[in-house]
């Protein structure tokens, strides 16, 4: 129960969006009780997982709030709205409270400076935060026009300790070819999607109505990014590329099975202002640790040719697992070699051979104090999709977004039906 005086002087400040009211329980420090099952996920040792809510929507990216609110971004509107906040008022660990708002669709969401930031596919608009509540009347529009063009659409944001926006333009194609997916149809050379697409912009997060000419193309050669976060330990920006598809399909010859399945890599990057990762020129894989040319623009399968100084990623994961969240951890309840590394949700493949599906899980890569990975990838979370070999319409759960709570706690949002997870480790 706060103050008389501190509640006088929160009331003041939530008119500019700096303080929450709020009696709720999840910042008290004591841990809710975890489900039997984890939610039917499987957790390392000493970890476990209560159900915050078995159906939310189609989910998207999650973030929550100092006083442990959470909000979730919705791929599909739900009860004529996109945006929803679940709130655990008794601290078990279950949505208890759901608000709505918010008419459009989209991936993106953050907060910062007493604002709430959120993103459709063409614009990012925030809200005024007053006593934890987006205030719909204070909704601004940051940037607005960008490109959506049905493929590899999602615009996903962080925001950096500086005033910056960091918002993703994925290109809208496989690998810019003269006609999109069709086998034998040539690279296009130079790419003109690079104009407008296939990279990362930065803009100001507190200026009003930006354009894309207004930002700054930070970085460039990326197909598609969705989990996208900023490292507050190196202050830099960590993002995952998801792959180009259709090697084993059209090149055969040079992608036999089974790595052929494997092929491209994943790639987690470090992309710091300048970058280049050289799509669709190039793609990394993983197994020879090079970045090499695509066919469609002359590549073999082992020569590097064009893509020499292109920017390597920081690791290379096995192709089509999909990372859609990313979340660099700094919390303190988990064991310390969690802290400052970085969980990945894949959320499962579909290009890959009928009985060779894979991903639908969470990794961990443990991070040094240099930002780089000081060990291999592990699985930290799996059982989401429920079978050996899921079709993405027939997986049980889709691994998707990923957030810290303000106790260190993670949470797991699922994009079939918008299942959440939190994750604790047992003290």
């Amino acid at each position: 129960m706060k103050t008389f005086i501190q509640l006088f002087f929160c009331i003041g400040l939530s008119t500019l969006g700096y303080c929450t009211v709020s009696d709720d329980k999840s910042t008290s420090g004591k841990q809710p009780t975890a489900d039997a099952d984890n939610g039917g996920i499987t957790l390392p040792q000493g970890f476990g997982a209560v159900t915050v809510t078995e159906e939310s929507g189609k989910a998207r990216h999650i973030v929550v709030n100092s006083n442990g609110d959470i909000f979730i971004k919705l791929s599909a509107l739900k009860d004529g709205k996109g945006i929803l906040l679940l709130r655990d008022k008794n601290n078990d660990g279950k949505v208890d409270e759901t608000q709505a708002f918010g008419d459009y669709i989209g991936t993106g969401i953050a907060i910062s400076n007493g604002y709430l930031y959120a993103s459709s596919n063409q614009d990012v608009y925030r809200y005024k935060l007053v006593n934890g509540i987006p205030d719909e009347t204070s909704k601004q529009t940051i940037v607005k026009g960008l490109p959506d063009k049905g493929q590899h659409e999602s615009k996903s944001i962080a925001l950096d300790d500086k005033g910056n926006l960091y918002v993703t333009v994925g290109a809208p194609s496989n690998v810019c070819q003269e006609k999109d997916r069709q086998k034998g149809s040539p690279g296009m050379d130079p790419c003109p999607l690079l104009e407008q697409h296939g990279g990362v912009w930065q803009f100001k997060a507190d200026k009003l109505n930006q354009t894309q000419a207004d930002g700054t193309r930070y970085a460039t050669g990326i197909r598609n990014i969705v989990g996208l976060d900023w490292n507050k330990q190196t202050g830099e920006l960590y993002a995952m590329q998801h792959g180009r598809d259709m090697f084993a399909a059209y090149f055969p010859e040079l992608y036999p099975l089974p790595n052929g399945d494997n092929l491209p890599s994943e790639e987690f990057l470090l992309v710091k202002k300048g970058s280049d990762f050289g799509w669709p020129y190039c793609y990394y894989d993983h197994l020879q640790a090079k970045k090499l040319m695509n066919p469609e623009y002359g590549g073999d399968a082992k020569t590097i040719g064009r893509c020499e100084g292109k920017d390597l990623p920081l690791m290379g994961f096995p192709g089509h697992w999909a990372p859609n969240g990313l979340l660099i951890y700094n919390g303190n309840q988990f064991p310390e070699r969690y802290k400052n590394g970085a969980f990945i949700a894949f959320h499962g493949s579909w290009n890959r051979g009928a009985k060779n599906q894979a991903g639908y899980l969470v990794a961990f890569v443990p991070l040094g104090k240099d930002g780089k990975p000081s060990g291999n990838y592990e699985i930290f979370a799996n059982g989401f999709a429920g079978t050996d070999t899921p079709s993405p319409g027939g997986a049980k759960s889709r691994p998707m977004g990923l957030a810290q709570g303000p106790d260190g706690s993670l949470y797991i949002t699922d994009s079939q039906k918008g299942k959440v997870w939190r994750v604790m480790y047992k003290k």
